[in-house]
């Protein structure tokens, strides 16, 4: 015992200075925070800022900016560029492309800082007696896509006026006024919801217009453009302006140009209202610009990839682009998700409701292509199956409920994810329609045919005809104008589906349609047309895997047999059952799957080896069944008002 305890008293003389250091070590605290940023407050910033664009430097891609703000006072001024845009769900200002500022007052320089806590927010010294600041600088946009968004080409581009604009900070984006004005290349047409006061000489100047509104108003330009009356002797201006990299890729056939009237056609027989006083579709068919979908209140933002005209009858190129964009007018700009609503572009915005905002538009946007005639009955019936099947195979539902995926544009930031399947990336778009075919056939059911969701988007979206203001709702609001058109209990529905982990797909509202979804060894036509048009093969239901004309894995199945055979998409396949790869081989190996296993031969960099996916079910391609006996309520969805 004396041993041990001599033990036990050198053990603590030997911890007792490594006690003492610790006891001892650097502790920082805290320095005090940046002042906050002034509060946006509902009065308006007195005069009118400027706005002028140079959009002509197509070579180097480069948009020259200048800008008047007229000030009051001396002292210090705040000024913001935008960082949460509508329609992106998240801040993704460019900020970084944002470049050479300079401030100026009498041809003077001016001192500058961006806030340290806030890197959208710009601290300016205004002298006395000075009555406005001037500001140079250029946005920077991508010259190829490895870089960001393609904005520019030497044919068209895209302007989006929040690239260059700064605005002052402590007022509501509708209490700020702009003047905002382009040069364009010479001979160049441009559309945009904006009202024209001017243009002459490539100059073009608009009306004034609040930053709410310009914000809203992108412009599109290019040399070879051309536009359609789709509303003719309408109530309001409809029109279709559509530029490509070359004429022939916006000559459409007057056969495509009435299936785009019959979309406004339907719409109004939807909602029964307008929210615009004119409405511009902007649409650019090209390989060189980047593709868009963004919605605004008066026009919506479109790029398609060419063939959108003239693959009208062989492809499916964005068919409901259009339908989704233009719904949007009615759900997510003028009825819109309270906590999505702020009061400028630098306020976050809160997107616990997505799955209305975009789900329920991916819902009428795919019924409105059927109705209108973007798509025939069969290939929305084959789009259905093709969502159902992907929800259905969604293996991240068994962590992850719906809800949580609303974050993903902040969380993500729409990044190619490595395992999306498991990851289950803004599901809020297409699980929602699924969702909101469920609210539709359960109201058709209980009602027996007499109701349906038609008459909740008319009692919802379709009040106040010709206000193209926003009204925002709740959560509460959205349950109670559902159980005025069919009572029940929605809110429990919607936990269910949305706010709790549904390892189930919402495919409810398939079978009470009318029809099951089932499994073939035969593509639907448009999973066949998808495929010819990416010539890729896609196996992703029965070896788990899609991969393109070169053999790269471009997608792999969570916890299917490719996913357990240990592939993923940094590999190549260079072989199929002892053949050089092709697409048809490996579509062929996998029919052959029921006889004989599927080898194939994988690279990495330039390491070879042959791995065999344990499968052995041959084709397994989704496709919709016809119930017997029960009612058609897809069918009657579907069909033309």
């Amino acid at each position: 015992m004396k041993y041990a305890a001599l033990i036990a008293a050198a053990a603590i003389l030997m911890i007792a200075p490594a006690l003492a250091q610790r006891a001892g070590n650097s502790a920082p605290q805290p320095v005090a925070a940046a002042p906050a940023l002034p509060a946006p407050r509902d009065i308006a910033y007195p005069g009118v800022l400027t706005l002028e664009i140079d959009a002509t430097d197509l070579d180097r891609r480069i948009f020259g900016i200048r800008q008047t703000i007229p000030v009051s006072k001396a002292g210090r001024l705040t000024l913001l560029y935008s960082e949460w845009i509508p329609g992106n769900h998240a801040p993704r200002g460019p900020i970084y492309n944002y470049s050479g500022l300079r401030f100026t007052s009498g041809g003077k320089p001016l001192t500058w800082s961006r806030d340290p806590a806030d890197v959208y927010a710009f601290h300016v010294d205004v002298p006395p007696g000075a009555k406005a600041i001037e500001v140079e600088a250029q946005f920077l946009s991508a010259i190829e896509s490895a870089q960001g968004p393609v904005m520019m080409t030497p044919e068209m581009l895209r302007l989006n006026w929040y690239i260059g604009a700064l605005y002052p900070a402590g007022h509501y984006a509708r209490k700020v006024n702009f003047d905002v004005s382009v040069k364009l290349p010479p001979g160049w047409d441009y559309a945009t919801a904006l009202e024209t006061a001017s243009a002459a000489g490539g100059f073009v100047r608009f009306k004034t217009a609040s930053w709410e509104t310009v914000i809203d108003s992108p412009l599109f330009a290019g040399k070879h453009m051309r536009k359609f009356d789709l509303d003719p002797g309408g109530r309001s201006r409809v029109t279709l302006n559509v530029m490509g990299d070359e004429p022939g890729q916006v000559d459409p056939s007057p056969e495509i140009i009435q299936v785009h009237r019959n979309l406004i056609v339907q719409s109004d027989k939807l909602f029964g209202a307008r929210h615009f006083d004119h409405y511009d579709f902007l649409v650019s068919v090209s390989e060189r610009l980047a593709t868009s979908g963004i919605e605004h209140q008066r026009s919506s933002n479109n790029g398609v990839r060419s063939g959108y005209f003239t693959a009208w009858t062989t492809g499916f190129v964005s068919k409901d682009l259009l339908a989704h964009e233009y719904v949007h007018s009615w759900n997510g700009k003028y009825r819109r998700p309270a906590e999505l609503w702020t009061p400028n572009f630098n306020v976050p915005m809160r997107a616990g409701l997505l799955w209305v905002y975009e789900g329920q538009t991916q819902y009428w946007g795919h019924v409105l292509a059927a109705r209108a005639g973007f798509v025939s009955k069969q290939q929305a019936l084959d789009l259905i199956a093709n969502n159902a099947a992907m929800y259905q195979a969604r293996t991240g539902r068994e962590w992850r409920p719906l809800a949580d995926t609303t974050l993903d544009p902040v969380i993500a930031a729409r990044r190619s994810l490595p395992w999306h399947n498991w990851q289950r990336s803004e599901d809020y778009y297409s699980e929602g329609q699924l969702i909101w075919m469920d609210v539709d056939t359960l109201i058709r059911e209980r009602s027996g045919g007499k109701r349906s969701l038609d008459d909740f988007a008319k009692a919802f979206f379709g009040v106040n005809d010709g206000d193209w203001g926003t009204l925002t709702y709740t959560r509460k609001d959205l349950v109670t104008a559902l159980s005025k058109v069919e009572p029940y209990d929605w809110e429990a529905f919607f936990a269910r589906r949305v706010d709790q982990v549904a390892p189930q797909a919402p495919l409810d509202g398939l079978e009470r349609g009318g029809y099951r979804l089932v499994y073939g060894d035969t593509p639907n036509a448009v999973w066949r047309d998808q495929e010819a048009r990416t010539r890729t093969a896609n196996l992703l239901y029965s070896i788990g895997l899609s991969a393109d004309s070169a053999g790269k894995i471009t997608y792999v199945q969570w916890d299917g047999p490719a996913f357990k055979a240990k592939l993923n998409t940094s590999l190549t396949i260079t072989g199929v059952n002892g053949q050089p790869y092709s697409p048809d081989r490996l579509r062929a190996a996998v029919a052959a799957s029921i006889n004989q296993p599927v080898d194939l031969l994988i690279r990495y960099l330039d390491e070879f080896r042959t791995i065999r996916i344990d499968y052995s079910g041959g084709h397994r391609y989704p496709r919709l069944e016809r119930i017997a006996g029960k009612p058609a309520y897809i069918d009657d969805i579907l069909a033309a008002r």
